[in-house]
């Protein structure tokens, strides 16, 4: 994409002739379907409704920093709580493709309620180009089912919209600037939440201990950036390991998970270097992560592995 302003104006010309009555929107707040959501609502107006679930799956402050957002780019939105729903779907499920197969199935379900009391059979999705490239197909491996294309149920009665199909992330941020859409206080984040992010079982308790250690991750790197100790990742999170191992609180023997902690820079999300930063930061990291999760978390690891031949997400 090299006008931002043809694209708009070619996007916005074919979701009308894709959507010729209403459409809902999955909104996850991240940058690709913040994007698409404002070209479909510049496309339908009232028309259009934009869709943020909260799935239980989310990180600190998730809802709150979202909604923000959306407000500040000007885009018209509802919240959907949902937690008990995706919880329960991921009970009792450790494989990485079936927490996304299932996640996906949970999302279109609830998204075939809000379209039919919406009057509508189109979800416009914020898919982009490395989304249905790492899902497979056709010659094509799958590295990792994504939740909004390889996810997504084969009996869904819903027509998916994806006007941002052939774009990649690089391409999506120029777009966005051309909208006028703020830059985002968050790093990207998986459609899946957290569940990709406590690998094994998805409990609870353990998403709250995730959520945790992701939170900690943040404010830690964000202040190295700050603090001019650290140039701005790309993605920088914490990954719970479903591993039980040997830890000491004062003179008493405890055995706690495991913590990955990861920090990548990329430019499109297709390629991704580890970046190495100050054994002071991991330090502060980990020393942080095993005193507020005491009793919980013994151990705290550092992953260096690019992509490829690593994913930039565990899962």
């Amino acid at each position: 994409m090299k006008d931002p302003a043809r694209f708009r104006t070619e996007a916005v010309e074919k979701l009308g002739r894709e959507v010729p009555g209403k459409a809902i929107i999955a909104a996850s707040g991240g940058i690709d379907s913040t994007v698409a959501a404002l070209l479909c609502q510049e496309a339908l107006g009232e028309r259009a409704r934009a869709l943020f679930v909260d799935t239980g799956l989310l990180r600190a402050g998730e809802v709150e920093r979202v909604s923000e957002f959306f407000r500040a780019s000007h885009l018209d939105f509802r919240v959907l709580p949902a937690a008990d729903r995706f919880l329960g779907a991921l009970d009792g499920v450790t494989d990485p493709e079936e927490k996304r197969r299932r996640i996906g199935t949970a999302f279109i379900r609830l998204f075939e309620e809000e379209a039919d009391a919406f009057g509508t059979d189109r979800l416009v999705q914020g898919t982009i180009a490395p989304d249905w490239i790492e899902s497979g197909g056709s010659l094509r491996d799958t590295i990792k089912t994504h939740h909004n294309v390889g996810g997504l149920p084969k009996d869904s009665r819903l027509k998916v919209v994806e006007p941002l199909r052939d774009l990649y992330k690089d391409e999506v941020r120029l777009l966005a600037a051309h909208l006028g859409v703020p830059s985002p206080d968050r790093q990207p984040f998986p459609g899946p939440g957290l569940a990709v992010r406590v690998a094994g079982p998805v409990t609870a308790e353990r998403v709250a201990r995730a959520r945790t250690a992701n939170a900690i991750v943040e404010e830690e790197v964000d202040r190295a950036i700050r603090d001019g100790r650290l140039a701005r990742p790309w993605q920088y999170f914490a990954v719970l390991l479903p591993v039980r191992s040997v830890g000491v609180l004062g003179d008493n023997r405890m055995v706690g998970e495991a913590v990955s902690v990861r920090i990548v820079e990329s430019i499109d999300a297709m390629t991704a270097t580890a970046m190495h930063p100050s054994a002071e930061l991991l330090r502060t990291v980990a020393e942080r992560i095993t005193r507020e999760l005491a009793g919980q978390v013994t151990r705290v690891l550092y992953d260096i592995t690019d992509k490829p031949p690593a994913t930039i997400e565990w899962e």
